[in-house]
């Protein structure tokens, strides 16, 4: 039992300390919600492809590439959503923000908050099942994104723009030329190599200080109801309904861990972006990444410490 709660306090207490971090700077004006910003956003444009190049970068393709994870995977996003609309409808009245709470609830933090979880445990070099996974899940999270919130701002939903966007994505860029690489053989000089590998190591570390120095409370009387519903429907509904489920269906291992990531993170950062671009409600998305992100770490824990115990990884 102790050794299970060390390894699971080791796998979540280095992301909470990061976020205390950021958070700490921006007290100390250090950095300002703009500087983080503009931080988080060279990290997703910079750190983050050679992230996931790197977790695929002389990876075992048959390995990586699991069926059934990706199926699984996919079927409970889309499930997600569909349970979750129904659920919306009934309390929520206000279309432009029935739109931001079903993102809020089936749009995970997985890059940066749930494969920290995978390498913490496992190592960077051993998840590139992970990193296969948010290849595939992190474009639906941006397609139905999209979907999402056009419908209920009854906007124009245009797949060719759709298609375009998640293909200009950063990480699909850098998932599909690790798989290139994969696919090929073909391997980069040293320096290029450790160039990567610096960025790659950099990629989390500067993405969770940069959100704990997002952190802003501002006012949330406006949106408290709407957003408790979203926060736990993402940190305890969702994993608490798939999670079961997987380790019944026989994930083991990184696989499970690779869903714990998935499942257990909270609200993705990109979510409160889209929301204020689309005409949702920003203030609500904003306070359901927030809230999702502070609680995260308890929750994540928890999962994880219950999981282990069984000795389902």
């Amino acid at each position: 039992m102790l050794s299970n709660f060390i390894i699971c306090v080791s796998a979540v207490l280095p992301m909470f300390i990061l976020m205390i971090i950021g958070f700490t700077a921006r007290a100390g004006k250090l950095i300002d919600g703009t500087g983080a910003a503009k931080l988080n956003r060279l990290v997703f444009i910079v750190c983050y492809p050679c992230m996931m190049f790197h977790n695929l970068y002389g990876a075992d393709l048959e390995e990586a590439l699991n069926p059934k994870l990706i199926c699984f995977a996919v079927i409970s996003v889309f499930a997600v959503i569909g349970l979750s609309i129904p659920l919306i409808h009934h309390m929520e009245k206000e279309s432009r923000r029935r739109g931001v709470m079903v993102q809020a609830i089936y749009r995970s933090n997985f890059v940066i908050m749930g494969l920290p979880v995978a390498m913490n445990i496992y190592g960077a070099g051993n998840v590139a099942v992970t990193a296969m996974l948010i290849a595939i899940i992190v474009p639906i999270y941006n397609v139905m994104a999209v979907v999402v919130l056009e419908t209920y701002r009854k906007g124009e939903i245009k797949p060719g723009h759709i298609l375009v966007s998640v293909l200009k994505n950063p990480l699909i860029l850098g998932a599909i030329a690790g798989l290139t690489f994969v696919v090929t053989g073909w391997k980069l000089p040293a320096f290029a190599e450790s160039v990567v590998d610096e960025l790659s190591t950099c990629a989390i570390t500067m993405s969770l200080i940069s959100l704990g120095a997002s952190f802003s409370m501002g006012s949330i009387s406006r949106t408290k109801k709407d957003m408790i519903f979203c926060v736990l429907g993402r940190l305890i509904i969702v994993p608490g309904i798939f999670l079961p489920v997987a380790a019944l269906l026989g994930f083991r291992g990184v696989t499970f861990v690779s869903l714990v990531a998935m499942y257990a993170a909270p609200t993705a950062i990109a979510s409160f972006t889209m929301a204020q671009v689309m005409d949702g409600d920003g203030e609500l998305a904003g306070n359901c990444v927030i809230f999702s992100s502070a609680f995260a770490c308890l929750s994540m824990f928890g999962w994880l410490f219950i999981f282990k115990n069984l000795g389902i990884f």
